[in-house]
């Protein structure tokens, strides 16, 4: 029943049974020191001269699982770990929030399929951390948090930065742990590597309080442990057990030990829901693929089910992470007219996607479509699907990248969907593409029309752009427009909708792929987010480019609350100078007032990011481009 989280009880206990010796029976006596004893079993030899800590072993784990970067904002708690990994080669990437440090881990984990690591201090620093972590756990994002606390034996007793960090996490992550010896970090975060990808990825948490990190000899120091036993009874009592805590932290401490992954369960779909969705397919007339975020994660490469979707033809629409899945623009994608294509296919493979808001919470299917829902997760598999809008045909529990593969290889090199469905699809997205390209005309006040702003930077972007949207009006815009390069290059928050995003995500992609040119879609509310990572950027020397529609508004909310209630309040901002906030930091910026320069401006800023971070401060014009979009 004793716990390392109530070791000051403990001592009071034992100061009680020393006050009270006389009065007990020497057998209780005996009874409880046992108990004691058994309590503060020593696994292992201590080492009382060695200058290793517990930031060693964490180390040694990040480095065995392939971790190049870890994302933090310093503090006294966690400094081992960022010491020990600048030792090791480990890049340490210091952040001006720590949010923004998980939401780097997060875009490390997306683009580079390794879990992405954040470390921060105790209390505020993990408080700090809640929005990105949720958001991961709704992106499905396997990312590793390990966070600071205040001493063993002083927890809950008003230690600095003391609260109890489980009761926040628990609701947020997969897998959570708090470490109370320094042998036990190794097998700890090898636990959470593994939870973080198996099944459904997701965040995982990692407590390290502030003795299993520090020296031997300074944990001591602070213990207040000493050599002599002391002069009374209690003392020598309350001395005893004080190195026999301290022994059972750092007991068999820097033995040696496995850092390798252990193995992960990633769920594959059942061969008969395979066979069956082929059967399906291989009777449709009008079939549709919508595929999500699920279909990029390990273990299938991109490329490969890149190649299974254009071997089995079938119109697919791609969403969230998805997007550039099929590369800038291929004959089986499209992107505009999906809730009319919905509702007339009589086949749709939901790979990945939820009946959630996204989906009208399944209104926006047909019917008497056959649809098969494929997802690792069985709760998001059946989302909705008890109310009256939408049944599963298949319920495909697994791998979503894989099971597309499965389906593929199953059938003949020679299908393709009846030529009359692809015909309809293309049809309408050529139109709706020539509407929105319609909607570029010059605005009377002489501010920049947002939907031309957007086609402009169409046109300039390389092959190896990556696009980080963080925004409502502005970003919804760009998702009608800009149409990412390849797999991998669209990152949005997800499901959660987050604001905030926009800088970590930013650093994350450029330090996975330095040599891409990552632009950071803001809106001018959402910038006020993370512009300050501006900062990082120059620090860390990862060059990015940051377009600001700035119209002074939180536009998407002020489109539906004005009209309805006749008042903008909490809506308006100012055509504030972004970019001087980007060169106060050490960056580059530039304002964009004049139709005419946008090229020009857009390609100036792409040059000065093989040097510097550049922020390009766009003075836009209100839009009603997204009239009746959803907004919360």
């Amino acid at each position: 029943l004793i716990t390392a989280q109530n070791e000051m009880s403990l001592m009071s206990f034992v100061g009680t049974l020393c006050c009270l010796w006389p009065l007990i029976p020497l057998a209780l006596i005996v009874a409880a020191v046992v108990i004691y004893v058994k309590h503060l079993h020593v696994a292992g030899k201590v080492d009382t001269e060695t200058d290793k800590n517990g930031g060693l072993l964490v180390m040694e784990v990040l480095k065995a699982h392939g971790v190049k970067f870890v994302f933090t904002l310093v503090g006294g708690h966690i400094s081992p770990i960022l010491v020990e990994c600048e030792k090791a080669g480990i890049k340490v990437v210091d952040t001006r929030h720590e949010a923004t440090a998980v939401f780097a881990a997060d875009a490390v984990s997306r683009l580079s399929g390794v879990p992405g690591v954040a470390a921060v201090t105790a209390g505020p620093g993990l408080t700090n951390t809640v929005t990105a972590v949720k958001n991961a756990q709704m992106a499905e994002s396997p990312l590793i948090l390990i966070g600071g606390a205040a001493a063993t034996m002083l927890k809950g007793r008003g230690a600095l930065q003391d609260i109890d960090h489980m009761a926040l996490f628990k609701p947020l992550c997969k897998y959570c742990a708090t470490i109370s010896r320094v042998k036990d970090i190794g097998p700890v975060l090898r636990t959470a590597f593994r939870e973080a990808v198996s099944g459904t990825p997701g965040p995982v948490f990692v407590e390290m309080p502030i003795n299993v990190l520090y020296p031997y000899k300074i944990v001591k120091r602070e213990l207040g442990a000493s050599g002599s036993g002391g002069k009374t009874l209690l003392a020598k009592v309350v001395n005893w057990y004080l190195n026999r805590h301290l022994d059972r932290i750092f007991g068999g401490a820097f033995d040696p030990q496995d850092y390798s992954p252990l193995p992960t369960n990633v769920p594959f779909v059942a061969k008969d829901k395979v066979e069956e969705t082929y059967k399906l397919l291989s009777q449709a007339k009008k079939p549709l693929i919508v595929i999500g975020s699920q279909a990029t994660l390990p273990p299938i490469p991109a490329i490969q089910l890149q190649e299974a979707l254009v071997k089995m033809g079938i119109p697919c629409y791609l969403a969230g992470m998805a997007r550039g899945l099929l590369g800038k623009q291929s004959d089986i994608q499209f992107r505009q007219e999906r809730s009319a294509a919905l509702k007339e296919a009589d086949v749709i493979i939901l790979a990945g996607c939820v009946c959630d808001f996204r989906l009208g919470y399944g209104r926006k299917l047909n019917k008497r479509a056959k649809i098969i829902s494929v997802n690792r997760s069985k709760e998001q598999m059946l989302k909705n699907s008890d109310a009256a809008f939408w049944k599963p045909t298949v319920a495909a529990l697994g791998d979503v990248g894989s099971f597309l593969v499965d389906v593929a290889a199953m059938m003949p090199d020679n299908y393709s969907p009846p030529k009359e469905w692809l015909a309809t699809l293309r049809g309408r997205d050529n139109a709706k593409e020539a509407k929105n390209e319609a909607r570029t005309d010059p605005y009377p006040d002489g501010k920049i029309n947002p939907v031309h702003l957007h086609f402009e930077l169409e046109k300039l972007l390389s092959p190896n752009s990556i696009l980080v949207v963080d925004g409502g009006d502005f970003v919804g815009t760009a998702a009608y427009i800009l149409r990412p390069r390849g797999p991998l290059c669209w990152l949005d928050p997800g499901a959660f909708g987050t604001l905030g995003v926009g800088g970590g995500f930013a650093l994350g992609a450029k330090l996975c792929r330095p040599d891409c040119d990552v632009w950071i879609i803001y809106g001018d509310g959402s910038a006020g987010y993370s512009v300050a990572e501006f900062d990082t950027f120059v620090r860390h020397k990862t060059p990015v480019i940051a377009l600001v529609g700035n119209d002074a508004c939180w536009s998407q909310i002020a489109r539906e609350q004005v009209p309805m209630f006749n008042s903008s309040v909490a809506c308006d901002l100012s055509y504030n100078s972004y970019e001087v906030v980007a060169q106060g930091y050490g960056g580059q910026g530039l304002l964009l007032t004049d139709r005419s320069a946008i090229p020009s401006t857009l390609a100036k800023a792409k040059d000065m990011a093989a040097k510097d971070p550049v922020l390009i401060n766009a003075i836009i014009g209100k839009s009603d481009f997204r009239a009746g979009s959803i907004s919360a």
